[in-house]
């Protein structure tokens, strides 16, 4: 077995572009639709070659055009038609593994507008989740074109990468402990100051539901608690931080237990948008909160039929030990809603049924200002980063009503599980400007600049709707 390499947060290398003085290799791209156009005009050992090999510009082709030593000399890549774009994204990203290791100048063929979002791609397809493998693998490096803004697209970068790494890395490495000191670490980055909240003194400061979900493990429950800037409107991030979710005493069976190492995915994408925010220094005021737990079983779990006061003195009748994540989100809400913010967002891999309702790929979200949905849906298209706007549809606040308390954990009868967890959630934001996330935070299947393992969703879009919606 190979030694575990750093822990996700140190790594040795940070996504970026290559120096424009290196050597490299010209990279044309070319629509479909305009290819036979371009090798008309191209010289004849070109054209020829092309055609000798096929090429018609097809996503996913790639042709390297030797000299006449039979060194490379230039490449190109199909880039499809408009209608083939239009069901994907980073389309360019798709014909890297296809390309030969070297580091490469594009030429033509991509779009003003569309530059940023396949120069992102670009980055991210270098993404390896190498911490327990060992191997080398064949590198491609692009010099950025002019115009792009490179430090906007490295930052998005380290902070998916980031997201990824902390999603990825199994549950025995990735504690609540772990959790915080990869927050302690990304906090050190960049100035950030930490306070946190951990074991018995999560009741003496009112944080009782997070102690009830962590009690039965002996990887101890925390709330972290991360601040950055002094000015500018205040911004408050809450994730979902449970580290891995056997359901507790409702025992999810192992099918189920496969992929909960990614129950963290909440913090994971909280803690990626942070970077990206800190990185940009952008003008605001950041507080990250992250009940960070592992749900367990053993005799002191908590159960069926109990019945919680959360920190806002709410009441909430368990139903379900399965349905813990938004009993750890309300005390962070609650607390975050102490300090009066611009804006409170919360993050979570919350619910199956939000799975059901959009698929793995877009980000579900909640909230009451249609000129924040308005912001958040245009800057998604604009980042390749797709969100989808769910309803908090009142007539179902009864649904989250029992009879022997405030609220329910996990309403019976199945229907519209996505939408009754986010009104349970925004019984705790306490009339702030409240938006949810309920993520998957996984890639099911390899897809361009999209390995298969953790994902950040919807980050990227917060991050170009900001400036929007805090007025920055």
């Amino acid at each position: 077995m190979p030694s575990a390499k750093p822990s996700a947060i140190s790594r040795l290398s940070r996504p970026a572009f290559a120096d424009p003085a290196t050597a490299s290799l010209d990279l044309h791209v070319l629509d479909q639709d305009k290819c036979e156009d371009w090798l008309a005009n191209a010289p004849s050992e070109t054209g020829n070659w092309a055609r000798t090999n096929g090429f018609r510009g097809a996503i996913g082709q790639v042709l390297v055009i030797p000299d006449r030593d039979g060194a490379p000399r230039q490449v190109l890549v199909g880039y499809g038609t408009a209608k083939d774009r239009a069901r994907g994204r980073f389309i360019l990203a798709g014909a890297l593994s296809a390309l030969p290791g070297a580091t490469y100048r594009l030429v033509e063929g991509i779009a003003e507008e569309d530059r940023p979002a396949e120069c992102l791609g670009w980055l991210l397809a270098q993404y390896r989740f190498d911490r327990y493998k060992s191997g080398r693998v064949s590198e491609t490096h692009l010099i950025a074109p002019e115009g792009v803004d490179t430090a906007r697209i490295e930052a998005c970068a380290a902070g998916e990468y980031l997201t990824r790494d902390l999603i990825n890395t199994p549950a025995s490495d990735m504690g609540p402990q772990d959790l915080q000191e990869a927050t302690q670490a990304l906090a050190d980055r960049y100035g950030a100051a930490l306070d946190v909240v951990a074991d018995e003194d999560l009741l003496t400061q009112n944080f009782p539901m997070i102690h009830t979900v962590g009690r039965a493990s002996d990887r101890r429950p925390r709330l972290l608690d991360m601040r950055w800037g002094n000015t500018g409107p205040k911004l408050t991030l809450v994730g979902k931080g449970v580290c891995f979710d056997t359901g507790g005493l409702n025992l999810k069976p192992g099918s189920s237990m496969a992929l909960m190492k990614k129950d963290m995915g909440g913090a994971a994408n909280v803690l990626g948008l942070a970077e990206m925010i800190m990185a940009l220094q952008l003008s605001l005021q950041l507080r990250v909160l992250i009940p960070a737990v592992e749900n367990s079983v053993s005799a002191n779990a908590f159960r069926p039929g109990d019945v919680l006061t959360a920190r806002n003195g709410l009441t909430v009748e368990i139903n379900n030990t399965d349905a813990e994540g938004r009993l750890v989100l309300a005390d962070a809400l609650s607390y975050a809603a102490e300090d009066a913010p611009d804006l409170l967002i919360s993050m979570a891999t919350l619910t199956g049924a939000a799975r059901v309702a959009v698929g793995p790929d877009l980000a579900p979200f909640y909230t009451d200002s249609d000129s924040d949905a308005d912001a958040l849906s245009a800057a998604a298209a604009a980042s390749a980063d797709p969100v989808w706007r769910m309803p908090f549809h009142a007539p179902y606040e009864t649904m989250i009503e029992p009879l022997i308390a405030d609220l329910d954990n996990a309403p019976s009868g199945g229907f519209a599980g996505s939408i009754t967890a986010a009104l349970f959630l925004r019984r705790f934001a306490n009339g702030s400007r409240y938006m949810h996330f309920d993520i998957y935070g996984w890639t099911p299947t390899a897809a361009p600049a999209r390995p298969k393992g953790g994902a950040l969703q919807g980050a990227r879009a917060l991050l170009d709707a900001l400036p929007t919606m805090l007025n920055l």
